[in-house]
Order: structure tokens, then sequence, then C-alpha cells
């Protein structure tokens, strides 16, 4: 214990790190020895090959590996292609790879010389473009400061919305190829009619959808067949093929960005993020440079670390209730459960009376008139502004851990939106509307017109919330500070899933009405970018963050699976709508738009695949016939093993390479040990000359230690 306490830190010199007694041959004997004895080396051998340290030293093949500075195993070193900046390590570690690369270029050649130089410049110069182009994304300066005051939570969302614009620009440009471009080109029928603004035509007209807008290009009626009449190349089947190739590629993305999100959140999400370790360790947001917003990622950290001790308490409690304790609470959460339901249920019960009291709207004032057309989106956006947060506290009372909480309210307001848009399109494909003051019933029109006030009313409600509502509530806890008003509303806060979910419902009424009205991604992509500078005037002047920490990675990929749900249900849509047009009587079929005249989409189809050669025809008919079931469900078959067997490699590969993290954990502890021992067998002898020269000068017990 003495020897421990009077142990005294120094620090070598370099040229006293440098000189050894120990000869070449024995540091050589050394170094097998010790890589032997590393922990992942003996863990790596089977126990009847496990011998000795000093066995293990004597074999000559190792040990000429080790002298030539080459390790017996392990991947191959690619750090001399890399360009310098794109290394993880100190500035330190840059300069010693930096000489060794000149090193190593004195010994080889000049034409591998040259091709390293040629790879490193590449990667700089693709690293460089990827920069710039980066830089050059719409609203990047504006996702650093909101980045920077909020983190990458509140960023997500900006970033989804971001690709939502993408997404409706994408399908703008579809839309003007397949649809748009040629009807502007080839015309349209004889029988259309011009299209001028005047007659009965008014500025309420672009509110309703009535009028001048019915009869422009926003709605399916525009679209007759012109003077592109082929078999196979028409108008009509421009129009079909521009919606299918929308929703296809809509598809595509959307699925491509869920599986990606739920490829890392299952290999990081459920490993990583309840470890103390990483959260205290890798928690710190270094985008962040406002002193208040580096005091709120502090309050972050320490919430989500309260979070996980809430947690694990909860875990710890939900064990030790009895049996009385468990039957309580399941007949409490029955009843709340039934009460959601309950909510539900009124809830699509009004959105059936406003739709319903709607189609009786002629005959008032003009302002009358306006609210009872869009009482049906009134009620919906009401509804599903309301619903969320009764649904919030109703998990409060279920005895749930917080994040079963959030998921639980999640759930319910996404069956909301989704059940309440399907309820209202079930509505609107079973009542009969009465158009009388059109001169012909078109039902698509009449369709896409509910869209379009739902689409409309939405970015209406948008724009309220955040100039009616959050500033004026803002102005007044900055005016009125100590107000009993301003204490009783609090701070507004930005709730990052119930946004995204408003942006997941308006991206489903898009793509529910784009076959009814094709300028809905337009009106869409306008409405999106102009959401965009609203909600960031109401992040960075009106609200204040959530103080509980937001799992974007997690979160995002329920966002994608729910905006998948969404196009799904407008596949549904469509693929009612037409199978009710082939199945209803000649009467009842639409006589506007492409396929106006009697003409239906699967008569426009037939008359081009008979035109067709008998080879193509066969081909065709084969490939929507019962008999092609079979091998497509084979193939889907052979595809899915594949992926689960590429699943479970990458799973068994990611289990491996955790093992290697935690064996060279103990392989760095295990030669930090016997860097201390090496250490203090090198100080031992020379204790005894400093205590002779000062043998009558005892040293002083209060001296501090050596700084470094």
């Amino acid at each position: 214990m003495e020897e421990h306490n009077a142990v005294n830190f120094m620090r070598l010199l370099s040229e006293e790190s440098t000189l050894s007694t120990v000869s070449s041959d024995s540091c050589e004997y050394y170094q097998t020895e010790i890589f032997d004895q590393l922990p992942s080396i003996q863990a790596s051998r089977p126990e009847q090959d496990r011998q000795g340290p000093w066995e293990a030293c004597e074999a000559p093949e190792a040990g000429e590996r080790i002298s030539h500075g080459h390790p017996p195993r392990g991947p191959k070193d690619k750090e001399f292609t890399q360009p310098l900046r794109n290394l993880v390590m100190c500035l330190q570690g840059k300069r010693d790879a930096r000489h060794r690369r000149k090193m190593q270029i004195s010994n080889i050649g000049f034409w591998e010389s040259w091709r390293r130089s040629q790879s490193i410049n590449r990667k700089r110069v693709w690293a460089q473009m990827g920069g710039a182009l980066a830089g050059l994304s719409p609203w990047q300066h504006t996702l650093h400061t909101i980045e920077g005051r909020f983190g990458v939570g509140v960023k997500a969302y900006f970033v989804f919305l971001r690709y939502l614009v993408y997404l409706n620009l994408l399908h703008c440009a579809l839309v003007w190829g397949f649809i748009l471009g040629p009807t502007t080109f080839y015309g349209r029928s004889n029988i259309s009619e011009p299209l001028r603004f005047g007659g009965n035509d008014s500025v309420l007209d672009f509110f309703l959808g009535s009028g001048y807008l019915d009869r422009s290009p926003v709605f399916f009626g525009f679209y007759t067949r012109g003077s592109l009449s082929l078999q196979c190349l028409n108008t009509p089947l421009l129009y079909l093929a521009g919606i299918l190739l929308i929703l296809f590629l809509s598809l595509i993305l959307v699925v491509r960005r869920t599986t990606v999100g739920y490829k890392h959140t299952w290999m990081l999400g459920k490993r990583y993020s309840m470890n103390v370790s990483y959260k205290i360790f890798c928690g710190w947001d270094f985008i962040i440079q406002d002193p208040a917003a580096a005091s709120l990622k502090h309050s972050f950290i320490r919430n989500d670390l309260k979070l996980l001790l809430e947690e694990e308490s909860f875990s710890v409690r939900e064990a030790q209730r009895t049996l009385g304790q468990r039957v309580r609470l399941y007949l409490l959460r029955f009843v709340l459960n039934l009460l959601v339901l309950s909510l539900l249920g009124g809830a699509f019960y009004l959105i059936y009376f406003a739709t319903k009291t709607s189609q009786y709207e002629s005959g008032h004032f003009w302002l009358v008139s306006l609210v009872l057309q869009y009482l049906p989106p009134i009620t919906i956006t009401f509804v599903n502004l309301l619903l969320p947060h009764i649904f919030r506290k109703i998990s409060s009372f279920e005895d749930y851990s917080f994040t079963m909480q959030v998921n639980a309210t999640l759930v319910r307001s996404i069956f909301l939106k989704l059940a309440s848009l399907g309820i209202y399109l079930f509505f609107i494909f079973t009542t009969e509307h009465q158009q009388s003051e059109y001169p012909f019933h078109c039902r698509e029109n009449t369709f896409g017109r509910e869209m379009y006030k739902l689409c409309i009313f939405n970015f209406l409600a948008t724009f309220c919330n955040a100039f009616l509502l959050n500033y004026p509530r803002k102005l007044l806890q900055e005016t009125y500070p100590s107000s009993l008003l301003a204490r009783l509303l609090g701070n507004q806060r930005f709730l990052i899933p119930f946004k995204v979910l408003d942006l997941v419902y308006s991206q489903t009424v898009s793509w529910v009405g784009v076959y009814y009205c094709p300028l809905l991604p337009l009106i869409g992509a306008v409405t999106l970018m102009v959401t965009f500078y609203i909600q960031k005037f109401t992040v960075l002047r009106c609200c204040a963050a959530e103080q509980r920490m937001f799992r974007g990675s997690s979160s995002s990929v329920l966002f994608h699976f729910m905006l998948l749900l969404g196009l799904l249900m407008s596949a549904t849509t469509l693929g009612f709508n037409l199978y009710q047009q082939e199945a209803s009587p000649e009467g009842n079929m639409s006589s506007c738009g492409p396929f106006g005249n009697g003409q239906t989409v699967f008569n426009v189809t037939g008359v081009c695949v008979n035109s067709l050669p008998a080879p193509a025809q066969k081909t065709l008919r084969y490939l929507t016939s019962e008999a092609f079931a079979l091998p497509l469900i084979l193939a889907e078959i052979i595809i899915l093993t594949s992926y689960v067997s590429r699943g479970r490699a990458n799973q068994k590969a990611i289990e491996r390479l955790k093992d290697m993290l935690v064996m060279s954990s103990s392989d760095k502890r295990f030669l930090v040990k016997q860097h201390a021992t090496v250490l203090r067998r090198q100080r031992k002898p020379h204790r005894v000359c400093p205590a002779a020269v000062g043998e009558d000068v005892p040293p002083s017990p209060t001296r501090p230690p050596q700084a470094y």
C-alpha cells in the first residue's frame, strides 16, 4: 500500500522514450508475445491450439510478419487512397498519415504513385462537387439555421416538407408531359367550349372550384379527345398512363425511403438508443451555435436521461403489479378505448352530417353558400385538429410508458386522419349529388372539386393557425408576460409528429384527387412552398421547442409508412371508381373528359390491345389472366426469400462486428495494463538514485503532482 501511494507519475522526454536496454531481437520476441496474449487472439483460437505465450512466440512466420510491420490478420488498409480531410482522426494523426504517405511513395513505383494520387484527386473532386450541389439545394441556409437553433428533430420536419415539394414537382412534370402537353399541341374536340372568363363567373369560383375553374385545365372535364386519335396513341391513353406513372413512381420513392429508414432504425435504434454511455458521450449536436440552443440541448439530454430512468422505473413498477391492480388497469384501458371509439364514431357521423348538409346549399346568401360548401372540409379539419389532443390526454390516464403514450397517440391520430378522409370519399361515392346549375353532370369534376376544396382549406387552416392564433398568442406573452391568460396559455410548442401528420394528410389528398384534378400536384407544390415559410415563421418567431427529445430517426419510418398507406388509399379509390364506371349502366357513365361519349378505360385499352400483333395480344392477355398468378407468386416468394436471407446474413455480420468491437476494447485494456507494467519496471532502477542523492532531505508530502 505504501508503494502504491507513493507512485509519482512522470512524463518521459522524447530522447528518454526512445532509449531501451532491450535488443531488437528481444523487442520482436516481446511483440510476438504480446500479440499472442491479446484476448481477441485467444478467443479466436480453438482450445486444443491454445498454447502458452512462450511457445507461441517461437512461430517464425508470425515473428517475420510482425518484424516487417505487417499484421497477420486484418483488412487491407485503405487510408492511403482517402483524402486526409475524410479521415476521422486528430490533426497530429493526419500529419503522421501524410508523412507515412511520403515515405511510402519512395518505396513504390512511378505508375503506382501516379495511380494513387489520381484516385485521391478524383475523390476530392467528387466530394467538392457533392458539397457544392448540397449548397445549391433550396432552403439550405434556412435548414442550417433551424438546425442550429433547435437541433435535428425540427429540421427533420422541414426536410420532409422539402421532399414532398420535390415529389409534387416531379408529378407536375409528368402531368405536363402526358396530359397537358398533348392537349396543348393537338387541341381538343370541336364540341369543346372556349376557355374564357365572364358571364356568371366570379372570384368565389377560385375557392369553390366551379364556374371558370370547372372549364379550365384544373379538372378532368377539360381534357377531351383531340386530333391525336391513334388506336394506341391518343389522349385518353396518355391521360391514364400519366396518372398511373405518377402513382407508380410515388410508390417506388416512398417504399425506398421507408425501407432505408427502417434499415437504419433496425440496425441502430433499439441497440444503441438505450445505452446510457451512448447518450452521454455521443448525444451532443455539434451543429448548434446559439448559446440558448446549447442550453436547450443540455435540457434535451437531461430530459432524455430522465425519460430513460422513468421507463426503467416504469418497468420495475409494472413487474410489481398485483393481480387486482392488473385487472383494474385493464378495465380502465377498456373503458378508455371505448371512449376513443365513441369519439371516432361521433367524428365520422359529424363528417356524414356535414356532407349531407352541404348538398342543400343553393338558395342562400353567397357567404352562407360558401360556408355550406366548405362545411365538410371545415368539419374534417376541426376533427383532425381537436381529437389528437384529446387522444393525447386519454393516453396519459392509461398508465403506459411515455414512449408507448406517444405511439398510441400517433396511431390513433393517423387512423383518425386517414379514416376521416376514407369516410368522406365513401359518402361522396354513395351519395347522389344534385348539380342543377351545370348543363351536364360530370361526376369526375364533382369529385375533383371536393379534393380541391380539401387542399385549399387545409392551406387556409395552416395560414390562420399561424397568423391568427400562434402569433397573437406570442405577442400576448411578450407584451403581458405576467397576465393570467398568458400563464394559462403557456409557451407554444412545435409538435413535430402532428405537423408531419398534416403533411401526410395533404399529400394523400393530392394523390387521391390527381386523376380528377390533374393540376392538383401544382397546387400542392405551391401551397407546400408557402407552408414552408409559414412554418419557418412559426418556429423561429412563435414556438418553443419541446422539452422532451424527439426521436426523428425512429419516427420517420412511421411517417413514411403512413405516407405509403395514403398512396395505397388513393390507388384503391381510383380502382374502385374505374370499376364502378365499368359496372354501372350506360346512363350513369361520365359524359365529360377524355373518356366521354360512352367510353371507359377498359374500352379504350381493349381497342389498343386488339390492334396489336397476335403474339403481343397473347402476351398481354396472359399477363392479365389468372394463369399468371402462380408464376408471379413464385417469383415473389423467391425475391422475398433472397431478401430475408440477406437480412439474416447482415444480422449475423452485425453481431460479429459487435463482438469485434468488444474484443478490440478488451485488447486496448490489455495493452494499457501491459504498458503500465513496463513503465513500472523501467522506473524501479531509477528511483534509487534520487533517494541516494537527497538522502537527508525527505520528500515533501504536500508536493503537488507534475502537470502534463
